[in-house]
């Protein structure tokens, strides 16, 4: 540890440890504990200037239990980096000898497609170690790349991992933090990337504790969705999350992170923080992603901030409008039209700069600076899926054919795919909010989550609200645990090829592993969504049938004029050459497309 990086926290140094607080509360001390809370030694930190007291402590090594003691509390470290006890309880000294065996797969990001996944219902056991035994089937699918939901520490035993309130512990239901280098490092092995998803926009609601360090932390008098709004003109803050994203960079080999909601990182500094993040990520010397979930669509996350990509969820929002009709929340921003669903695919997301029908505000940016790969595409997430108030997935909402056709628009795109657990048999199970907070939080949380679907006509009626799943519930969690059975089910065998294929051609194919937005155009013909893409003189050409009756593909023929024709694949077409309600086919031959498609979309 050098002066230019005083690390909070517990660090072993040989046969000592040194112990780290940034407090502007008093001097702080530490206080070696047992596991019911008793305390064994006592020993007092010393200033060392601008908030940051340390002190080294011989014949302590890892594995040692301890709090800090701060005006007159005996608190858990917000830097802690394993909570054994919870977040409520004493941190535990960690020393790690692991040594990474594989090295990460070099691929750029042109050529990865995300698998996001939610360690603790991943697998019936929620570990990182049952989740390493299932990165086989992953690498056989032909996914490149995982993104685990945050595995920062949260309060209880279950959750989606956003209320995390200790950043650098990994959350001990899961497993300790060498379970979770060994998950790492066993998907590298397999040629797999990892990426984790980091919450720097808030703390959660129970166990967070920094205020009691510093108030400075906070705002005093700004609030966030989620309590206080974080301070990040606090150097000691800043420093914090710095810090934390070299730490599972560097220490664990994650390939890069994923931001959540960098829509409320609010930074006044002369340099962004998400700008600083970015230099510290592509400054290593293997370079790192940063993938941010943002709600603005807003480029300059991309030109001026030089992230990597983002959530890009219009494609979503107009795609499953279409599919669906829904208008309730934040789809009344949406109408069902296989042309918008095309303007979103020529133009990266739908709002660049419209007023939007749900907030009266302006929404976004024009988006012609940004490659295609720039922008993350899906037809689920988590959030998607459950922020529903029943947690159905898109597979559960629409029949099977236009799930399919739906998951070929996906990974034919240039776009960043990212695909939820279990999207890749069509999963019928549901992925639902819950959480495990004490009372009376924990009522807090469940009357609020019924409440907030008060609004949508689907749920005016009270008796109908009281059928949302209670997020509380030990059974709601066991319901979202994904359902690994179903891949054998015929029904889902089809799916689960049909993904296979679509993966394989995405990697081999000469036009649609090459090419971005240049070489990409889509366009309406009624309820068919026609996208095409081309490299050279070789097209594709992905016709989808979003409407009600059935259409001949001979009505295409005046438009379509590929040489040499033939399909790739075929989901739902029917015997005598029509495209059936929810079909796809997927068209290669050389030439050019007439008509309706011709020319760029810029």
């Amino acid at each position: 540890m050098t002066e230019a990086r005083r690390l909070p926290g517990a660090h072993v140094e040989g046969d000592a440890t040194r112990f780290g607080v940034i407090t502007s509360v008093g001097a702080p001390a530490v206080e070696l504990v047992d596991r019911s809370g008793t305390v064994l030694q006592r020993h007092q930190l010393e200033a060392r200037g601008d908030d940051y007291y340390e002190v080294v402590v011989p014949g302590v090594g890892a594995g040692a239990l301890y709090r800090f003691h701060v005006a007159g509390r005996s608190l858990p470290d917000p830097w802690a980096r394993f909570l054994p006890l919870g977040v409520h309880g004493p941190a535990q000294v960690m020393h790690s000898s692991y040594i990474f065996k594989n090295a990460a797969p070099a691929r750029p990001l042109s050529r990865q497609v995300i698998y996001e996944l939610h360690v603790g219902t991943f697998t019936p056991q929620g570990t990182f170690a049952a989740a390493r035994k299932r990165l086989p089937a992953l690498a056989e699918l032909g996914v490149t790349t995982l993104e685990l939901m945050p595995v920062a520490a949260f309060a209880g035993q279950r959750g989606w991992g956003y209320d995390g309130v200790a950043w650098f512990a990994p959350h001990a239901g899961y497993g300790t933090p060498d379970e979770l280098r060994d998950l790492v490092d066993a998907a590298h092995g397999l040629g797999l990337s990892v990426l984790l998803d980091v919450v720097y926009n808030h703390f959660g609601p129970s166990g967070n504790y920094l205020g009691a360090y510093a108030a400075e932390y906070f705002h005093a008098d700004r609030d966030s969705p989620w309590g206080k709004a974080l301070r990040f003109e606090y150097p000691p803050l800043r420093q914090m999350v710095l810090e934390n994203a070299r730490y599972w960079l560097e220490e664990f080999e994650f390939d890069g992170l994923r931001l959540d909601a960098t829509h409320a990182i609010s930074d006044s500094c002369e340099r962004h923080l998400l700008a600083e993040l970015s230099s510290l990520a592509h400054g290593m010397p293997r370079p790192r992603l940063l993938i941010a979930e943002d709600e603005r669509n807003s480029a300059e996350l991309i030109t001026r901030h030089e992230l990597d990509a983002l959530w890009a969820d219009d494609f979503h929002h107009q795609l499953r409008v279409t599919l669906t009709g829904e208008q309730s929340g934040y789809y009344a921003a949406y109408r069902p039209s296989v042309r918008a669903l095309a303007e979103v695919i020529n133009r990266g997301w739908l709002y660049s700069g419209q007023v939007s029908p749900v907030t009266g505000q302006a929404r976004g940016t024009p988006a012609d600076a940004l490659t295609a790969s720039a922008f993350v595409y899906c037809i689920q997430n988590h959030d998607q899926v459950g922020n529903r108030a029943l947690g159905e997935r898109l597979s559960a909402t629409v029949e099977p054919e236009r799930f399919r056709a739906a998951s070929l628009l996906l990974l034919f795109l240039p776009m960043t795919p990212l695909l939820f657990m279990g999207q890749e048999w069509g999963s019928k199970g549901p992925f639902l909010y819950f959480t495990d907070h004490e009372a009376p939080l924990g009522e807090l949380v469940r009357e609020g989550r019924r409440r907030e679907f008060a609004a949508f006509p689907e749920f005016a009626d009270p008796e109908r609200r009281a059928e949302i799943p209670d997020p509380q519930a030990e059974a709601t969690f066991n319901h979202s645990q994904l359902r690994w059975a179903e891949r054998e089910l015929p029904e889902h065998a089809v799916t689960l090829e049909l993904y296979r294929s679509l993966l394989r051609l995405r990697q081999s194919d000469e036009v649609l592993s090459h090419g971005g937005r240049e070489e990409l155009l889509a366009a309406a013909l009624d309820d068919l969504l026609i996208v095409q893409r081309w490299w050279g003189n070789q097209r594709r050409v992905l016709v989808l049938n979003l409407g009600s009756s059935a259409t001949p593909l001979a009505r295409l023929s005046a438009h379509l004029r590929l040489r040499a024709s033939r399909a790739l694949l075929r989901s739902g077409s029917g015997p005598h050459g029509e495209l059936l309600p929810g079909a796809a086919v997927l068209l290669a031959g050389e030439g050019n497309l007439a008509g309706l498609l011709e020319g760029r979309p810029r």
